[in-house]
């Protein structure tokens, strides 16, 4: 691995948000509810210096895109004129939020806002955010979670290998059905019509009790399952930690990872076997960074969570990185979808992270 770039000089001058809704390609139905469009919080940090730094926020539904936009024009307005130094910048406006906490839409602002800054100081240095970074664009083995929700057993399995397209080796289903038949049923569906050797993770969303989940957790794990994803309460850790002591089957959790703390929290109570935390929930650029180093620290695999074009530089610098959450819902609005080849996102050697909006795609989906 390369030394990272030093960094150029860049001064914060305004940061403008537009809310899209995108249709997805595949309806996503979980046990918490059926979703059919992305709402996507668009961020540009723009520099006195003329680069742009750009990023988006998944905002699970339209109303919250207008409460993050109002935090960031209290964040344009305390960073005005400040030099772009992520490490910095985030202590400043961590200072600024700590009354009111740095969580929920606070924490979403200051992520977005981070991983901008972070684009735009490997567009200025003319590089792409893993080189910056000090690593190498190469290719990050994904799998395809952009359906398999909750539905009947055909149209699962034609959905599967629908998946399976651009060479992807692993897949995830939703579980979460009323019975545990009715589970055992959809995972019999999938598996029928995939071919061996690829991967079939499973995610609840957080559907069961933890007695339920050692119900339903012992019966996957006859199924050769790569992982069981967020069975229980995300911040159950004691019930986590029964299900990683008694199943054979890993436990994959840390979507909803607070910040490095929160992470930490986690594994010093070895709660799971694989994490997978989210770019905006962990903190941005600079969070995932801190993360990366615990994980590696504790011999724990590390997965991305949504942010597909920016988690695959990340994944390339993270020692322990296992797989790419691969979701195409930021496609429709930029110029240059992230490739998928072989079941591998290719890293794009484009300045940045490689994304700029498509600004007539954005017109049509704006809320």
């Amino acid at each position: 691995m390369s030394q990272p770039t030093k960094p150029p000089v860049l001064t914060v001058r305004a940061i403008s948000a537009v809310g899209v809704e995108v249709p997805m390609t595949h309806v996503l139905g979980t046990s918490r509810g059926r979703i059919t469009k992305a709402p996507l919080l668009l961020i540009d940090v723009e520099t006195d210096e003329g680069v742009t730094g750009r990023s988006y926020l998944w905002s699970y539904f339209p109303r919250a895109m207008l409460a993050i936009a109002s935090i960031l024009q209290e964040i344009e307005e305390r960073t005005r004129g400040e030099r772009v130094d992520p490490a910095a910048l985030w202590a400043r406006l961590a200072e600024r939020f700590a009354l009111i906490g740095v969580q929920g839409v606070v924490r979403m602002a200051m992520a977005g806002f981070d991983i901008a800054c972070w684009d735009a100081l490997a567009t200025a240095a003319g590089q792409p955010l893993v080189r910056a970074l000090g690593g190498e664009p190469r290719r990050v083995p994904a799998y395809n979670s952009c359906g398999l929700g909750l539905m009947g057993k055909d149209a699962l399995a034609d959905e599967a290998e629908k998946l399976l397209d651009r060479g992807f080796r692993a897949i995830k289903l939703r579980l979460g059905y009323a019975t545990l038949d009715e589970d055992m049923a959809a995972v019999h569906a999938v598996k029928q019509r995939l071919p061996d050797g690829v991967a079939l993770m499973v995610d609840y969303n957080q559907a069961l009790s933890v007695d339920e989940a050692l119900k339903r957790g012992r019966a996957l794990d006859r199924e050769d399952i790569a992982w069981l994803e967020e069975p229980i309460r995300h911040d159950d850790y004691a019930g986590a930690a029964t299900l990683a002591k008694e199943l054979a089957v890993p436990v994959q959790i840390g979507e909803n990872f607070s910040l490095l703390a929160g992470m930490q929290t986690a594994l010093d109570v070895e709660c799971c076997d694989l994490v997978m935390p989210d770019l905006e929930r962990i903190g941005g650029v600079s969070g995932w960074l801190s993360a990366a180093k615990l994980a590696a620290e504790r011999g724990m695999k590390m997965s991305s969570h949504l942010y597909s074009e920016a988690s695959a530089h990340l994944l390339a610098v993270t020692p322990t990185a296992h797989y790419l959450e691969y979701v195409d819902w930021a496609d429709k609005v930029v110029q240059e979808p992230l490739r998928i080849v072989d079941g591998h996102a290719v890293i794009p050697e484009r300045p940045g992270i490689g994304i700029v909006w498509n600004k007539a795609a954005v017109e049509r989906y704006r809320v």
